[in-house]
């Protein structure tokens, strides 16, 4: 069984796409072994609590040092041996002590094509602000490996979607989501979990 950790901080609508494609067994022999948020109020440990998948909220303002919440927040990973970590609009920086222990099993969703629109600052609404704001005609998302820099790891997949006339951040976030990132979060864990 290939064991994958989903870290989060708001909705989870990521998270939820790569639940469904587990349960409809379109991704095979994996399963999400732990769900950790940045916030006690995401809504996405509701999600992993209506599918009976543990879910942890490490909160960086609850530890006196970012030391501290490094070393809990590697603790909690470490409990459920991931064979991947997925950051599924994760938005805290990840501590260098776990992208150290977990080189080329981290994996991030970033709503544009890297090399574009990425990088310290670029996360959320931002990017599609940034995106209308140039006037591009074409944005996607992106599935990199997580290294020490902000986006700056190997692109696993992109995926393409058209910007429209009329189009608000809010309207192009939904159908990146909707066009890209749902898609290429599970492909990206499948490949990965075939290529175990």
């Amino acid at each position: 069984m290939f064991n994958i950790v989903v870290m989060v901080s708001g909705g989870g609508t990521n998270l939820q796409a790569i639940i469904d494609r587990i349960n409809s067994n379109e991704i095979p022999n994996t399963r999400i072994a732990a769900v950790i948020s940045s916030s006690r109020k995401a809504y996405a440990l509701e999600r992993a609590a209506n599918n009976n998948i543990p879910g942890e909220a490490i909160v960086k303002k609850d530890y006196e040092s970012k030391e501290q919440f490094d070393e809990a927040l590697l603790a909690t990973i470490d409990k459920y041996n991931p064979d991947l970590i997925v950051l599924a609009g994760y938005l805290v920086i990840v501590p260098e002590i776990v992208i150290k222990k977990y080189t080329n099993k981290i994996i991030n969703i970033h709503p544009s094509l890297i090399p574009s629109f990425c990088g310290d600052g670029f996360y959320g609404l931002k990017v599609h602000e940034a995106v209308l704001a140039r006037g591009c005609k074409v944005t996607g998302a992106t599935v990199h490996f997580v290294d020490e820099g902000t986006d700056t790891g190997p692109i696993i997949t992109q995926k393409a979607v058209y910007v429209q006339e009329g189009d608000t951040p809010e309207i192009l976030q939904r159908r990146v989501m909707e066009e890209a990132e749902w898609i290429i979060l599970p492909e990206a864990i499948k490949k990965l979990s075939e290529a175990k």
